[in-house]
């Protein structure tokens, strides 16, 4: 482990971090909740990371908004039709589950707040000069948030790796998700506009089973479309400094 190669990069792999046993205890724990899911129609929204559709279906939806401290189920774009039933199964219709696992689920507890995890996140926010923020996570003073991806199966290209450009965290960034003013047509707006980026910049981060990639909060990364016959399942969470840090009144 490198906490140079996290300042260059801003990311950071960590092959076999979990072990087998704890991926699989997880995806367990996610077959348990998937079979109690209940949903009503009215709150089926679809996930999306594209700005116009992140409007028209979280952004309009209290359901999402208010998940911050719940166990709540969104929907892969295409799996409902206009009244919110399932066109698919709905176990296999869901994108992301959130965004209170950590808190209610005693697997997903236990391993977010274990000591490895504790250790990881101290080294690294002593060792990483704090400089701007990101999109969806603002703190005052700025750069106190990492990401934590979990690859509970293995992540090659073929079923959506993470891809990354190298750097860009140094970059700053120019678009936040803030809360909108009361009495406005979505619940959450986009402040500034996201650039064009060169997708040649990307490679490719395939990472095994119980792999950990550890994420800087202004890095550039994405992941394509899982278009093989295998899933991807994986856990992701964010830890904010708490010392002498500040969670903006803004955020979502």
């Amino acid at each position: 482990m490198s906490p140079f190669q996290f300042r260059e990069d801003g990311f950071l792999v960590l092959e076999h971090f979990f072990s087998l046993e704890e991926c699989d205890s997880m995806r367990s724990s996610i077959q348990r909740i998937l079979d109690g899911m209940e949903v009503p129609p009215h709150c089926r929204t679809e996930f999306s990371t594209k700005e116009e559709e992140q409007l028209q279906s979280q952004g309009s939806s209290d359901y999402f908004l208010t998940s911050g401290d719940k166990v709540r189920f969104f929907f892969e774009k295409g799996v409902l039709d206009e009244r919110g039933n399932f066109l698919i199964a709905k176990e296999k219709s869901v994108s992301k589950i959130g965004h209170a696992l950590h808190a209610h689920d005693p697997v997903f507890k236990q391993i977010t707040h274990s000591s490895k995890v504790q250790t990881l996140t101290l080294l690294l926010f002593i060792t990483v000069t704090p400089h701007q923020d990101a999109t969806f996570l603002h703190t005052e003073p700025l750069g106190k948030v990492l990401g934590f991806w979990i690859a509970l199966e293995d992540a090659m290209e073929e079923n959506g790796c993470l891809w990354f450009i190298p750097g860009s965290h140094t970059s700053g960034i120019t678009r936040r998700m803030v809360r909108a003013a009361q009495g406005a047509s979505t619940c959450v707006e986009f402040v500034g506009s996201e650039p064009a980026y060169d997708d040649s910049k990307f490679i490719p981060v395939p990472i095994s089973k119980g792999g950990l990639i550890v994420i800087h909060g202004e890095v550039v990364h994405k992941s394509e479309m899982n278009s093989s016959g295998f899933s991807r399942h994986v856990y992701t969470f964010h830890v904010m400094e708490a010392k002498g840090t500040k969670w903006s009144k803004e955020n979502w």
